[in-house]
């Protein structure tokens, strides 16, 4: 049955609710970085925080299916839920390749993207919680412009880091492994700004 009066909060609870596990995925991420090699409880709590990403989000979009009154447009709605899923199930997969490719050693560059990574989260995570309340983009602006400028020291860190890879003093498979990693968390920061772009986009459509 079509709801035609959803309660109000319905949506919003659930995009917080993804964003949560976009925060506690990233966090956790950081953990194993910081704890390694014991990395095992960090790479399962990733796990737990995927699995719950997926159900909030398969929820939302089933009621979107469901509701005829949604906040805003559908396909911002499906663009936010799926981009926030997306950045959680890119940390799951970077994480279970630690174990996967037989990861021996820390790379200190990782460290400091992870670090990145849990500010873009959080910046995130507070601007998917000011759509419940604002859809003035100069309300959103100062946690926008936070992601963005975060994306940018993500940028330099990884090519510094692939730099440093490729001076030559480091064994092939080595790089290749973590080419590999860099390239992932890279791509989760992203993902958080394309996240952002939806929020400005929807600010902007409904302001």
């Amino acid at each position: 049955m079509i709801n035609l009066l959803p309660k109000g909060t319905v949506f919003y609870d659930l995009f917080e609710g993804l964003s949560r596990r976009v925060v506690d995925s990233a966090k956790q991420l950081q953990r194993l970085a910081n704890e390694f090699p014991n990395i095992e409880s960090a790479i399962q709590q990733i796990r737990a925080f995927e699995h719950e990403a997926d159900d909030l989000a398969h929820e939302a979009l089933d009621r979107l299916d469901r509701t005829f009154i949604t906040p805003f447009d559908r396909e911002d709605i499906h663009t936010l839920v799926g981009g926030m899923d997306d950045i959680v199930d890119a940390i799951d997969a970077l994480a279970k390749r630690f174990t996967l490719y037989h990861v021996a050693n820390m790379e200190p560059a990782f460290k400091k993207q992870a670090e990145i990574l849990v500010a873009t989260t959080l910046a995130l995570s507070e601007a998917v919680h000011l759509l419940r309340t604002t859809r003035k983009l100069s309300a959103l602006n100062e946690k926008l412009i936070e992601i963005h400028r975060l994306e940018n020291v993500g940028d330099e860190n990884n090519h510094a880091a692939i730099s440093r890879l490729f001076e030559g003093d480091i064994d092939a498979l080595t790089v290749m492994r973590w080419k590999e990693m860099y390239d992932r968390i890279e791509k989760a920061i992203d993902t958080c700004e394309d996240v952002s772009n939806t929020i400005a986009r929807i600010t902007l459509k409904n302001g």
